[in-house]
């Protein structure tokens, strides 16, 4: 063919174009810097694992700023590690030192009351000390977890042992007695105006540590709580901590699995927190739930209030759902089979079909400040 008069076009640019390596230099820095940060991140929440752990921040707390050798005293420990971790503590700003320029052994480190609302006011609402235990709780189960990524089985609840257990109760504790029967039942005005009458009966599905039965036993002086589990030491955890709050006469905790429930009921209100993601069957457990009320109780449900549709501009509550969806939620659902594979990240058009499939005719997402959690009525 001649191409004599003709115009062949020039190959595609291959080069790049002025200032993208300029960009990509800048892109592998940025995230380079991040995992550092998160590195950094990670170091923080162990060493304030060991901080909890060892009660420096306790000691630090109640009696007030002290010297390395002060600390090591109090706390019983060896005062060289002490002084090391006083001023990896200062250095990444959780604790405060008097003058650095001090003398090493004379240096006065103290913990400020902001941070020792979040470390050690186990009833306040901003505690989030339990996170440290959560995150080492999770680590020796590694090798499981990656086992289940490559056989798709997984790694029941129960396996992480009492570390994971007690944080996860701890952790959730607050909300459940400051906020669950003062502010987000009486929010619900069929709920509260059920659980006001003397002789009301609760179920709570997936007690855990049992703060939730108990929140709602003090909250309303003539309920009686049922407390379901199927986790022989986190029932065992539920019934010394209804018995500590003074409540075990009208809290009582069952051992079985609130899938395999077939009791036709007539519970005023039956609850699930934060547990429905968690299961192999919700489907199952919703039904059963479905039963324990009967035609006139109400079914309550709060789990995670993630994102309502998948994005990749996830804000930092979604991250830490896939994080704990990851290491947690996920391969304990997959722990037992058949399994829904559901995962943290439960969002509300997922719920819905788990509860019309249960045979729910209604269910209503309440305009109820909770927290981390969507809380959802079922009916019907």
């Amino acid at each position: 063919m001649s191409t004599a008069g003709s115009t062949i076009a020039a190959p595609p640019e291959t080069q790049p174009t002025p200032g993208a390596e300029d960009d990509i230099g800048t892109q592998i820095e940025a995230f380079a810097g991040r995992i550092l940060e998160a590195f950094l991140g990670a170091a923080d929440i162990v060493s304030a694992y060991v901080g909890e752990t060892l009660g420096l921040y306790r000691a630090l707390g109640d009696d007030g700023p002290a010297t390395s050798d002060e600390l090591a005293r109090r706390a019983d420990l060896d005062e060289r590690y002490t002084r090391e971790w006083l001023e990896q503590q200062a250095v990444t700003g959780i604790l405060e030192v008097d003058d650095a320029a001090d003398d090493a052994g004379e240096r006065v480190f103290r913990l400020p009351p902001a941070h020792a609302e979040v470390l050690l006011n186990a009833d306040g609402m901003a505690y989030l000390a339990p996170v440290t235990r959560m995150l080492v709780g999770v680590m020796p189960q590694l090798p499981a977890l990656l086992d289940a990524f490559r056989t798709g089985g997984g790694v029941a609840w129960s396996q992480h042992g009492a570390l994971l257990r007690e944080a996860q109760a701890e952790l959730n504790r607050p909300l459940f007695l400051n906020q669950l029967g003062q502010s987000i039942l009486p929010s619900i005005p069929e709920v509260h105006e059920r659980l006001s009458r003397p002789g009301a009966r609760v179920a709570d599905i997936g007690c855990g540590g049992g703060w939730s039965a108990i929140a709602v036993a003090l909250a309303y002086p003539g309920v009686q709580v049922l407390g379901i589990d199927d986790d022989p030491a986190t029932i065992d955890l539920a019934r010394h901590n209804a018995a500590e709050a003074g409540v075990s006469d009208r809290v009582r905790f069952q051992l079985q699995d609130a899938a395999t429930l077939t009791t036709q009921g007539d519970f005023d209100l039956v609850a699930a927190y934060e547990v429905i993601h968690d299961l192999a069957q919700p489907v199952e457990t919703l039904r059963a739930m479905r039963a324990l009320a009967g035609p006139d109780g109400r079914v309550l449900v709060m789990d995670d209030k993630v994102a309502e549709s998948f994005t990749t501009e996830g804000d930092p509550i979604e991250r830490l759902m896939y994080a704990a969806s990851i290491f947690v939620c996920l391969p304990a659902g997959r722990a037992t089979h058949p399994s829904a594979a559901t995962g943290t990240v439960m969002r509300p058009g997922t719920f819905r079909a788990y509860a019309q499939e249960a045979g729910f005719q209604r269910m209503e997402i309440l305009p109820v400040d909770a927290g981390f959690f969507r809380t959802y009525l079922l009916q019907g």
